[in-house]
């Protein structure tokens, strides 16, 4: 996207905000389909410290995200228990840690998709 879309920038900004962490989005970028829940980046960055910290090869990289947020309008996405939509599945099944930066969203749409056998 050559200008990033101002409306995703103002859903970004309210989670911001707001310090929630249950919008639920999904986004095209790149031609991945990325579903999941927006968090603050603070809360984000935290998390995947936290995660870091406990890994035994990569703790030393922990420390990186544990410096502060950016200021100003936000640049990227937060996602968190997010999902890779590859066919019928979602990658990882769990749900991972998803940064994407607004202005390479192609399209975008509020809620989270899942697939069913059903």
């Amino acid at each position: 996207m050559s200008k990033p879309d101002e409306l995703l920038i103002d859903v970004a900004a309210l989670v911001e905000s707001e310090q929630s962490n249950q919008m639920s989005l999904t986004v095209v970028t790149g031609g991945a389909v990325i579903t999941g829940r927006l968090a603050p980046e603070a809360v984000w960055r935290q998390r995947v410290s936290e995660v870091l910290t406990d890994s035994d090869r990569l703790g030393e990289f922990s420390a990186v995200f544990k410096t502060a947020a950016t200021k100003g309008p936000p640049t990227h996405l937060h996602f968190h228990v997010a999902r890779i939509l590859q066919g019928t599945v979602g990658i990882p099944e769990t749900g991972g840690m998803y940064r994407v930066a607004i202005e390479e969203v192609s399209a975008w749409t509020v809620g989270d998709f899942s697939y069913s056998d059903r």
